[in-house]
């Protein structure tokens, strides 16, 4: 009798202990507080985070001073569009183009006939970083692209309208300007010693949430994600896990110190929302982008004029390379400045003004902090032998001269680069002049017309293209419609293109 009692006993106690901890996890699932569930089962557990301003460990790092200094120096972007309908002309509709400038080349067969819709407003949002107390507000340049009106909110609720200073599509930045003084504005750090692992704060707008500051560490760097679709884009981001959301373009990755580290640019994600994964570009290209448009009115943008990959053991053993570091020099353009310069295709970049080197986006950051003229000194690896060269770095256009920002402007506006014919493209095509169009990005010949890359500029308007310092003199005199005249070296056919600026 006694043996039976003591297994009744023992199923009673297993049974509420099985229940015990049945109803623990069920608090966990229901509640999400895992702080519940662990304590309730007595499981010893302390924080392991390491408090960089103390230098002490089990305590969290504090970031209310550094959430004061930087807080009110970054500003909500509210960019509208406005999106012009068309008139239909009877039965004869030429989608994409303006109404007067179909009158203009055409005349107006049509006249009266149709009704015009109202006009459509699309409005997008972002954030900026205040980088001058006179009014310098820098962000991306998807944020404001395309915008008829700019309006800037203060974190103090004050609005301005603000007006664009300049674009560079190829680092995705811009700068505006509002006509205020005594801004709060956020100094820049030094990018080059962001560490991994270290805290930031990411602070903007997301989904509108004025003033929002998100914390994290640098997750890497150097990162690119290929979402930059500019022919020259640089990507070198600035990984983190601060949480960053739609809204938070343009803003600010700051560190403890309350220094902009980078301009928050991307996230990578399934859902479109934040997964973990945030993307800035580094101070130290914003520095040089923005400093080029503030004194040359567009960015002054230099080339090796290269074509490289980055090593790994698969390319060292294909070509007998004894490295598993740096980037290889795949191939090079004729004038170019790399070989002017004396490097070679098969040479490995091992680092550039002593900075070591080992991927492509590394190698394009540094770059992109230079401008054409400056002289950097290249380590390569040749034959398993290391050597300095010294190269003078060039632009586009194979020269160290600057861009002037009327040549910038008028090309980023038409959304195109150009280059020049050379003797025996003229010859083939039986013209005595003309441009090429090398590059067609975001602008107003993607969106009026169908033009492609490769096409040959011959005729604007009827008067005959002399080469790309006329082309450019020519648009900067044109205003309303404007008619191209255009040919491709795969056949002989003209083509035509109209638009209006």
């Amino acid at each position: 009798m006694k043996k039976y009692g003591m297994s009744i006993v023992s199923a009673i106690l297993g049974s509420l202990f099985t229940f015990g901890v049945i109803a623990g996890y069920s608090h966990y699932r229901s509640s999400h507080s895992a702080q519940s569930f662990w304590s309730d089962n007595n499981i010893p557990a302390r924080n392991t985070s390491f408090n960089s301003q103390t230098g002490s460990s089990g305590s969290y790092p504090d970031f209310t001073d550094a959430s004061a200094k930087v807080m009110d120096g970054v500003v909500h972007i509210k960019a509208k569009q406005i999106i012009k309908s068309q008139v239909p002309q009877g039965n004869f509709f030429i989608p994409g183009m303006p109404d007067d400038l179909f009158q203009q080349f055409f005349g107006n067969p049509y006249s009266g006939k149709g009704q015009k819709t109202p006009d459509q407003e699309q409005i997008g949002t972002g954030s900026g970083v205040i980088i001058k107390a006179d009014g310098y507000i820098v962000t991306n340049n998807h944020v404001v692209d395309n915008a008829d009106e700019i309006e800037v909110t203060l974190h103090d609720n004050r609005t301005f309208k603000a007006t664009v200073v300049g674009t560079d599509a190829s680092t995705d930045l811009a700068l505006l300007k509002i006509e205020a003084t005594d801004l709060n504005c956020i100094p820049l750090a030094n990018s080059d010693e962001v560490k991994v692992g270290q805290w930031v704060l990411a602070v903007g707008n997301p989904f509108n949430l004025n003033s929002t500051v998100t914390a994290g560490i640098v997750s890497a760097k150097g990162r690119n994600i290929n979402i930059n679709k500019d022919k020259y884009a640089i990507e070198s981001f600035i990984q983190t896990d601060a949480a960053i959301n739609p809204g938070n373009s343009g803003g600010a990755l700051c560190n403890l110190n309350g220094e902009l580290v980078g301009i928050n640019t991307a996230i990578a994600s399934p859902t479109g929302a934040y997964s973990g994964y945030g993307f800035a570009i580094p101070s130290n290209i914003v520095r040089k982008v923005i400093g080029d448009i503030i004194e040359f009115g567009t960015v002054q943008r230099a080339f090796l004029g290269i074509s490289i990959r980055d090593v790994n053991s698969e390319l060292a053993k294909q070509k007998g390379i004894d490295l598993t570091e740096g980037v290889f020099v795949e191939g090079m353009l004729e004038n170019s400045a790399s070989k002017k310069a004396g490097v070679k295709v098969g040479d490995v970049i091992v680092s550039i003004d002593g900075i070591k080197v080992n991927s492509t986006p590394e190698l394009q950051e540094i770059i992109g902090k230079h401008k054409p003229g400056d002289v950097i000194q290249v380590k390569v690896n040749r034959d398993n032998k290391e050597s300095i060269i010294a190269v003078t770095l060039t632009g586009q256009n194979g020269t160290t001269s600057t861009v002037s920002k009327d040549e910038g402007d008028i090309l980023k506006s038409l959304g195109i680069t150009i280059e020049n014919l050379s003797p025996e493209q003229m010859k083939k095509l039986n013209v005595t002049g003309g441009v090429k169009v090398t590059q067609i990005s975001e602008g107003i010949i993607s969106r009026s017309t169908d033009m492609k890359v490769g096409c040959i500029i011959v005729k604007v308007d009827r008067q005959a293209v002399k080469d790309k310092d006329h082309f450019i003199t020519m648009m900067k005199a044109k205003t309303g419609g404007v008619l191209m005249e255009c040919q491709y070296e795969k056949n002989n056919a003209h083509y035509y293109y109209g638009f209006g600026l």
